[in-house]
């Protein structure tokens, strides 16, 4: 059938040089069509020599008008560049590795043109779940109806929206082969990040510095910074509740230290199935492009009589209160967790620049997702979510 097509939206940042580590290293499993990125210019034209995509583009205007690309690539400019993109007839597999609500559009807009989504994106389904789901619904009900066999690979709605987090991927890897209504709870791990020690009155005086030393990932700051505070295994709840079809009140986090299991499922029969491997991203961004197949990694595996003993404690709220206010945005709807992760995302930006304290931050979530969660009887659309967000952001960067 030939190499498998893909289009690559957020190249520049971590997950993106990740993936086209992955793709490079499988070169004919693997072409290359699109590529796109925010602001680094000069890694996209490095990229584009080196995988010779169709097209590219460039959101930063000034720099895209620079760019040196080699002959037969086209830039692809405007507002619609991603949906563009993403939607291209020679594409069969979009990554997704931007962030920010900017990605939700392409998203829909892949699948409602058929293609796989393999995502890194949370906002994705925070913000969108109500949105996304049924579309990969229906694209798994035709593939089943098509094919006459509902356990191929794209009969199931994680064959469409393939999830990179590690946590989600060792979800997935857990429940293939197993019946939905098997599942009992899902237990999403989490390393603690680097104060997993701290006392409250610690959190009061981190620094960003002291924030971004991750003991066991490397990051983008965003991730990073969220990883510190707990907000990513809230908005991973939230995700978990979308994708697996999982009631929120049974989904748990668990403290993990050593990042080697990247979460479990527990099963009606009492049983637990984890997914165990190193810290590296590249295994799960490998996962989602080559599944149901595995190909031989960079990453090797996790040698468990080095590690010596896996450490696993409850995760504590009261210090880490991102992780209640997200479950109760997830209870409330699809405002609430929209208005959380927009706030998330200038909360991280404000404690970065030094204008918002670390336990600033579970305040402003806190106090967004009281503003602007507010129950209503229809769920709102792409073009709500774009205007919410918009709002949101303009109420946190004011908040004080």
């Amino acid at each position: 059938m030939g190499p498998i097509r893909v289009a690559l939206l957020g190249s520049g940042g971590s997950i993106g040089r990740q993936t086209v580590d992955v793709l490079t290293r499988n070169p004919d499993a693997f072409r290359v069509v699109a590529l796109a990125t925010g602001s680094q210019g000069q890694i996209l034209e490095e990229q584009a020599r080196r995988l010779k995509p169709v097209a590219v583009s460039l959101a930063d205007v000034r720099a895209a008008a620079r760019l040196d690309l080699p002959a037969g690539t086209e830039l692809i400019g405007g507002p619609d560049a991603l949906t563009v993109l993403a939607t291209r007839s020679d594409v069969d597999l979009v990554v997704v590795a931007t962030g920010g609500l900017v990605a939700l559009r392409s998203v829909l807009a892949a699948l409602e043109a058929g293609k796989i989504v393999a995502t890194a994106n949370k906002e994705t389904l925070v913000a969108g779940g109500h949105l996304v789901m049924p579309l990969v619904a229906r694209l798994a009900a035709g593939a089943a109806g098509a094919t006459g066999d509902k356990h191929h690979p794209l009969a199931s709605p994680l064959g469409w929206l393939r999830p990179i987090d590690s946590e989600h991927s060792a979800i997935w890897q857990c429940l293939v082969g197993e019946e939905h209504a098997a599942i009992e709870r899902l237990l999403l791990t989490a390393s603690g990040g680097p104060f997993l020690n701290a006392t409250v009155a610690d959190l009061a005086t981190v620094t960003p510095e002291a924030a971004l030393r991750h003991p066991t990932w490397r990051m983008g700051a965003k991730t990073t910074i969220d990883s510190a505070t707990l907000a990513n295994k809230g908005l991973e709840i939230i995700e978990a509740r979308w994708l697996y079809d999982v009631a929120i009140s049974d989904i748990s986090v668990v403290i993990h230290p050593q990042s080697v299991v990247h979460s479990a499922v527990q099963f009606v029969d009492g049983s637990i199935k984890a997914q165990l491997g190193t810290p590296d991203m590249r295994l799960p961004i490998q996962y989602a492009l080559t599944y149901p197949d595995r190909l031989a990694s960079p990453a090797g595996a996790v040698d468990l009589i080095a590690v010596g003993h896996l450490d696993f404690r409850a995760a504590d709220e009261e210090r880490f209160p991102c992780l209640r206010i997200a479950r109760e945005a997830g209870l409330a709807g699809p405002r609430a967790s929209a208005a959380l992760i927009s706030a998330d995302e200038v909360a991280v930006a404000r404690f970065l620049a030094g204008s918002l304290g670390f336990n600033g931050i579970p305040r402003l979530l806190g106090a967004a997702v009281e503003r602007f969660g507010a129950a209503h009887r229809a769920e709102p659309g792409l073009d709500e979510l774009i205007a919410l967000d918009a709002e949101v952001h303009t109420f946190a960067e004011a908040y004080r």
